[in-house]
């Protein structure tokens, strides 16, 4: 069966690549666009529930807009929906991502003024110039300390979820506002250049299967039905979660108990993005 998030398509247009595999009206190659605000939400259905969010210099390809919504798939892992119009731009190449927690676009390349826009990590951005203290940006300046050029990503997944320790948990969340456990791992695994879906269930298509019996390695990521958490060493994760509304430190024996005596599962996968 066809999986409506990975599926750009909706009855009345679909992508020209789908022409013959799936109904429309009409089928388009999309335009692209990339995201102009801080946060967007990628609804299910136009003025629906958020399903997941895109994050500013963000690439979609923009197949209908009707109403004032556009129905678009993200380039980051495909994942298809509804975003409002009105947060999309012409499309840049983006050069450089936000590489901190947050940081504070501004209208000068000087500290004192006048902040434009908040960014959270991950967010990309497209570098023109180079200053003393700042990068500019078409949009603003950027301390450069907050950056790292999208050629030179991360190399150490758990790292980068250590850096989102504390986010407030957010349902379908992706961003230092507000984060679930399916965001967090995506935002750890695609700052390391690590292709990675955006759901947990999607996600345990990473890497290679952890072999029975061994012990979890930093990094590993273990699976329970809904839910996805990584491995800091052998004996601690790292996850957003509903009990501590948080992404939050964890002993794995004691996550392991805790969320099986909830009645959601047993470790159904344990996944090793990188061997």
């Amino acid at each position: 069966m066809t999986d409506p998030r990975l599926t750009p398509a909706n009855g009345r247009v679909a992508a020209e690549r789908l022409r013959g595999l799936v109904p429309a009206q009409r089928y388009v190659a999309g335009e692209p666009r990339r995201v102009a605000v801080p946060v967007a939400d990628l609804d299910g259905s136009p003025g629906g529930m958020r399903d997941r969010q895109l994050l500013w210099g963000e690439g979609v390809t923009v197949y209908e807009t009707r109403n004032g919504v556009a129905f678009v798939e993200a380039q980051r892992d495909g994942y298809v929906g509804y975003v409002s119009a009105v947060s999309l731009a012409p499309a840049r190449a983006p050069t450089h991502r936000v590489a901190v927690p947050a940081t504070h676009l501004y209208r000068d390349d000087d500290m004192k003024s006048p902040d434009l826009r908040h960014l959270s990590f991950g967010s990309l951005v497209t570098v023109e110039a180079e200053g003393r203290r700042f990068w500019e940006t078409p949009e603003g300046y950027i301390p450069k300390a907050h950056l790292r050029p999208l050629d030179r990503p991360f190399t150490d997944p758990a790292a980068v979820a250590q850096l989102l320790f504390g986010v407030p948990y957010l349902w379908g969340g992706n961003s230092v506002l507000g984060i679930d456990c399916s965001g967090l791992v995506q935002a750890a695994l695609l700052a390391c250049g690590i292709a990675c879906g955006g759901d947990s269930d999607l996600q345990q298509a990473v890497g290679a299967e952890v072999p029975e019996g061994e012990p979890p390695r930093r990094g590993d990521l273990l699976f329970w039905k809904g839910h996805v958490a990584m491995a800091v060493d052998e004996g601690t994760l790292i996850h957003a979660n509903a009990h501590h509304m948080a992404v939050a430190y964890e002993g794995t024996d004691h996550a392991m108990r805790r969320i099986a005596a909830q009645g959601d599962s047993e470790v159904i996968a344990r996944r090793r993005p990188r061997a």
